[in-house]
């Protein structure tokens, strides 16, 4: 998700801010299940699977806004 910054700037967030560090669990407890859903071994439903998408990326973008807000 955050592959182009550091880490341990990613992990001082993670510590220092409850909102980014809860937004970036559910991001990635998300993109895990999109990603089992997609090979198929997560059953479920297009609608229920696009809603997750849309919580996933909602969750990206406002990780990424509290990240340019921290570093810039």
């Amino acid at each position: 998700m955050f592959e182009e910054r550091p880490q341990p700037e990613i992990d001082a967030l993670i510590k220092s801010n409850p909102e980014f560090k809860q937004l970036y669990q559910r991001h990635k407890e998300l993109d895990k299940k999109v990603m089992d859903a997609e090979l198929g071994v997560l059953p479920i439903d297009d609608v229920t699977l696009s809603q997750m998408k849309r919580e996933k990326l909602a969750a990206k973008d406002r990780l990424t806004h509290l990240y340019d807000a921290q570093h810039h």
